[in-house]
């Protein structure tokens, strides 16, 4: 008869081949995706972007609005000022951009008065991103000086280009989630970092070789409007001496690795994070579902709601996209900024 102390081992040795399996099945898949993304970005970049934004852009969006509503605390106690900071920039930067093609369409500004309301509004975003900054700091106890620094010389670089700055940001902006996802590692399922950390330290070396895959290779055929919304997006006609076929490639390989992290890699964690392992209670096996959403005294209808709201929007943006691709995806990049500036104050939440 065995006795427990040899039941405890076995037990221990079988969580730990289903955890194994766990971390195989997420480094597969993220491999899978990266490799397949390069592939088909390098092949057919600009079918390749237009699929992806037909298929990606509203669901990730969608995923992403869940991630953030469930961890919106129920108090903001000492947060208050850091929460109120982030809901009015977001609304004030949001609008404001928002705004911008309207106010171009209804005043007669030259080029430079157009490119100096790029850098205010640019210059804008620096300053609630570095409030932001200080006050996160100040509840981590933690000196952030360095950031000032780094915020005035990204302002000076603004000032000097401000369409670089702007398509610094587009290219940025993807890498975010992938930053978002190691805090979220790291909090939830430690034994995937290294795996994960890996395949980000294999990253420039994919960069690299689809950079000399495509460097030499001839600009890509925009002449529909649609083809030459791509290559404008990607930054073609800032960067006329770099092929568009780069950097079309470039940028919709950065996007799906986007569309990755919200739509397949956090969903993918997610139920094994909530499963018990062994003995340990498993702390963190409802971090996904708390605050406002779960806590006793939360609004779970409310944010049920807001979810069932952006879910028929997803749905409207399918059907926009079925009926006018174009303007249906001008109008999604426009709305998108919303997204992308929520991001900040819940990355520095996260750290």
């Amino acid at each position: 008869m065995q006795r427990v102390g040899d039941l405890g081992f076995v037990q221990r040795s079988k969580l730990s081949a289903s955890t194994q399996s766990g971390v195989h099945l997420f480094f597969v898949s993220l491999i899978v995706w990266t490799v397949l993304s390069a592939s088909l970005s390098v092949w057919m970049p600009l079918q390749f972007s237009i699929a992806t934004v037909f298929l990606f852009a509203g669901p990730h969006n969608w995923l992403e609005l869940r991630y953030f509503l469930t961890r919106l605390p129920v108090r903001f106690g000492r947060s208050r000022l850091f929460f109120l900071t982030a809901f009015i920039g977001l609304g004030l930067l949001t609008t404001s951009y928002i705004s911008l093609p309207l106010l171009y369409r209804s005043q007669s500004w030259s080029e430079e008065q157009s490119i100096t309301v790029i850098a205010v509004w640019n210059s804008l975003l620096l300053v609630w991103i570095g409030y932001l900054i200080r006050l996160r700091s100040e509840q981590k106890r933690k000196d952030w000086g360095w950031t000032i620094a780094a915020l005035l010389a990204l302002g000076a670089f603004n000032w000097i280009q401000p369409d670089g700055f702007s398509l610094g940001l587009v290219y940025l902006h993807p890498l975010i989630a992938l930053w978002f996802l190691d805090l979220h590692l790291r909090k939830t399922r430690p034994a995937f970092l290294k795996f994960y950390r890996g395949l980000l330290i294999a990253l420039p070396l994919i960069l690299g070789l689809m950079i000399f895959q495509t460097a030499g290779a001839e600009s890509l055929n925009d002449n529909n409007g649609l083809f030459w919304r791509v290559t404008q997006h990607s930054g073609a006609q800032l960067l006329p001496q770099v092929s568009s076929h780069l950097l079309v490639s470039i940028h919709v390989f950065l996007e799906m690795l986007h569309y990755g992290v919200w739509i397949l890699a956090l969903p993918l964690v997610r139920p094994l994070v909530r499963s018990n392992e062994g003995g340990d209670t498993n702390r963190y096996a409802n971090t996904w579902k708390i605050g406002v959403y779960s806590h006793p005294r939360g609004f779970p209808k409310t944010v049920l709601g807001v979810l069932f709201v952006a879910m028929l929007l997803v749905i409207g943006l399918w059907a926009g996209f079925a009926y006018d691709y174009a303007t249906a995806r001008d109008i999604y990049f426009t709305l998108a900024i919303a997204h992308v500036l929520a991001e900040a104050p819940f990355l520095l939440r996260m750290i």
